[in-house]
């Protein structure tokens, strides 16, 4: 299973907009505040891996 990397841009609602930071890319990924652990902020990094988020470092 592949594992991706991603910061988080900014919040909105129930809504984060997240940027891979794992390879160099301008693309956001709206993901719902529901898939996400529930500690996020602004600035939070989180690894992707086996369909689930975890906030790192």
């Amino acid at each position: 299973m592949n594992t991706f990397e991603y910061i988080v841009v900014s919040i909105d609602g129930d809504y984060a907009n997240l940027k891979r930071t794992d390879i160099d890319s301008a693309e956001i990924k709206l993901v719902a505040r529901a898939l996400l652990p529930a500690e996020i902020t602004e600035g939070s990094r989180l690894k992707y891996e086996w369909m689930q988020y975890e906030i790192i470092g």
